[in-house]
């Protein structure tokens, strides 16, 4: 299978099973590396549940968005969040085109639904969000602003 850019996964999902791209950004940072981590992304079978991981169109833009999903509704809206954001999306089915069934990190190849590791990454990533949200949000903004005053 042929690595191809994370813009032309949707067209090329309409005709293979699966694709693999490189990805962009740090949203899904540490998980997945902007420009070095390889996913692999099949075509959806819904319903999906909590953890896994849409490629998504992003309402009225024609970017293609990778993040896990924390609670799916029954009305095909999935409450969805970037590894490395605090901000809650609301994605419907429709909006969905693939889904990460693996990754390449550093050559080695780590598949979604059976590895140990990933599994124990997103409970460890979901049990941290509190205290890394208060460090990001409130703690470090704070101690931003006292250096501030003081070395300023």
């Amino acid at each position: 299978m042929a690595e191809t850019e994370l813009k032309n996964a949707e067209e090329l999902l309409k005709m293979q099973d699966e694709v693999m791209t490189r990805t962009k950004g740090a949203s899904m940072r540490p998980l997945l590396r902007q420009g070095r981590d390889i996913v692999v992304i099949k075509r959806p079978q819904f319903p999906l549940k909590a953890g896994d991981v849409p490629l998504y169109r992003v309402r009225e833009k024609k970017e293609l968005v990778l993040h896990r999903i924390l609670k799916a509704d029954k009305d095909g809206t999935y409450i969805i969040r970037g590894d490395n954001l605090f901000l809650k999306e609301y994605v419907k089915e429709s909006q969905i085109v693939g889904v990460m069934k693996a990754f390449y990190r550093d050559g080695r190849y780590c598949d979604c639904e059976k590895s140990r590791k990933y599994k124990l990454y997103i409970i460890l990533n979901r049990a941290s969000y509190p205290l890394r949200y208060l460090w990001k949000c409130m703690v470090r903004p704070m101690l931003v602003k006292v250096y501030k005053k003081i070395f300023k």
